[in-house]
C-alpha cells in the first residue's frame, strides 16, 4: 500500500491518550513533520512533559496503528518531543543558589523546625537572600510557623518550563508540601511518592538567586534524606540536638550519616536547642532542665563547631504557633541567640567554602 500523510493521520486518530481518552490527533500531539520515503515513515509526537508516564505506550500504539493500516512491512520511526523543557540536573539544578544548608536532627522533638525557621529569618535579617524548603513531607510545619497556611502556590511558564512560584513571607521564599495537601489530613504516601514530591519542590520551582537555601530535613534518617543528597550537592549540614543524653546519642548518628564516605556532606556544626530555661521575669537566671552543655561536649568530641545555644523561652513556642518567628525581634533573648547563630553559620559556611571543594550530589551508580 502506498504511504501518504492522510493515511498516517487516519491511523493515528485511532490512538487514544490514556489520561483524557481523546485521540492524539485532536489533542494536537502530532508535529507537522511527517516524512515518507518509500516504505518508511517518520514523524514526531509532542508531549507536555518529559516525565509523561504514557510516552512509551503511546509510541508503541502509534507504531501498531500504522502497521495495521498500511501493512506490517512499513518501517515506522516515532520521535518524541516535549512542550516543556527537560528538568535540569546536577550543578544546573539550582544555578543561582550559592549555599544549600541542611538543618537536621537525629530524632524528633528537639526543635529542629523551630531552629530552621528562625535561622532562615535571622539570615534574612542580616541581609542575605534566603529560601526555605520544608522537606518534612509527613509532618510539614512551616506553613503554620510562617502564618501562611492559606497560601496556594501557582505555576508560571519560564524558559519553557512550568515552575512553582514560592510563597514569600518575612523576606524569605518558602515551599512546603503543606501548601498542597489538606492540613487536616495525614499524608499517607509511599516513599517513592514522597521523594518525587520533594524533587518537584526543589527542581520545578523558581527559587531564583539565593545566598542560602535552608532545608528543614525530616527527623532521623530516611528515604527523604537519601533523595536530598542524591538530588543536590549540599554545602553543609547543621545538626540540632538538646543537651540530654538520649538526644545526643541520636545527634551522633545524624552526624555520622552526613560524614559517611558515600554521602560526604560537611557538618558545619551543632546547635544546642533548649540549652536552658530562662523565665521572662528573671532574665539573668538559667535553669538546665535537660542537662548542661551536652552538645558542647559532643561538639568537642566529634571536632565540630558548636554554632549556638538556644534557650527555652515561652515566646519561642508562642512565636511558632502564631506564625511570627522570634528571630524577627533580635532585641529579645532568643532573637539575639538566633542572630548569633545566623552569624556563626555564615562564618562556618564561608570557612567550609574556602577549605573544601563543592559537595557533589551522591551518585546512584556504583
Amino acid at each position: 500500500m502506498a504511504l501518504y500523510p492522510n493515511l498516517i493521520k487516519e491511523a493515528l486518530q485511532t490512538v487514544r491518550y490514556p489520561g483524557t481518552g481523546k485521540d492524539i490527533i485532536s489533542m494536537k500531539m502530532l508535529e507537522d513533520d511527517i516524512r515518507i520515503d518509500g516504505n518508511s515513515v517518520s514523524f514526531s509526537l509532542i508531549f507536555d512533559k518529559p516525565t509523561d508516564p504514557f510516552i512509551k505506550s503511546i509510541v508503541k500504539s502509534a507504531e501498531t496503528a500504522i502497521k495495521l493500516k498500511a501493512g506490517d512491512d512499513v518501517q515506522v520511526e516515532v520521535k518524541v518531543k516535549t512542550r516543556q523543557a527537560p528538568r535540569p540536573e546536577g550543578p544546573e539544578l539550582l544555578p543561582d543558589v550559592k549555599n544549600i544548608i541542611a538543618v537536621a536532627s537525629g530524632k524528633g522533638g528537639v526543635g529542629k523546625s523551630t531552629v530552621a525557621a528562625n535561622l532562615a529569618v535571622a539570615l534574612a535579617g542580616i541581609g542575605y537572600k534566603v529560601g526555605l524548603l520544608d522537606a518534612d513531607i509527613f509532618g510539614p510545619s512551616m506553613p503554620k510557623m510562617f502564618n501562611t497556611e492559606g497560601a496556594r502556590p501557582y505555576a508560571e511558564n519560564k524558559g519553557g518550563r512550568d515552575l512553582i512560584i514560592p510563597v514569600e513571607q518575612y523576606g524569605i521564599k518558602l515551599l512546603s508540601i503543606g501548601y498542597f495537601v489538606d492540613p487536616e489530613q495525614a499524608v499517607l504516601w509511599r516513599g517513592a511518592m514522597a521523594s518525587n514530591a520533594l524533587k518537584q519542590l526543589i527542581a520545578d520551582a523558581d527559587w531564583g538567586e539565593l545566598d542560602y537555601f535552608i532545608i528543614d530535613m525530616p527527623p532521623g534518617t530516611s528515604d527523604i534524606h537519601l533523595t536530598l543528597v542524591q538530588t543536590l550537592g549540599i554545602t553543609g549540614a547543621v545538626v540540632v540536638s538538646t543537651p540530654q543524653e538520649v538526644a545526643l546519642a541520636d545527634a551522633r548518628k545524624g552526624i555520622d550519616m552526613f560524614r559517611n564516605e558515600k554521602v560526604n556532606v560537611p557538618v558545619l556544626g551543632l546547635v544546642e536547642n533548649m540549652a536552658w530555661f530562662t523565665p521572662a521575669e528573671l532574665p539573668q537566671n538559667k535553669y538546665y532542665l535537660f542537662g548542661k552543655e551536652g552538645c558542647k561536649r559532643l561538639a568537642e568530641e566529634l571536632k565540630v563547631p558548636l554554632l549556638g545555644q538556644i534557650p527555652i523561652v515561652q515566646s519561642i513556642c508562642e512565636g511558632g504557633d502564631n506564625g511570627t518567628p522570634v528571630a524577627l525581634n533580635p532585641d529579645t533573648i532568643t532573637g539575639l541567640a538566633f542572630r548569633e547563630l545566623a552569624q556563626s553559620v555564615a562564618v562556618a559556611t564561608d570557612a567550609r567554602n574556602h577549605q573544601q571543594p563543592p559537595t557533589k550530589a551522591v551518585s546512584t551508580h556504583s
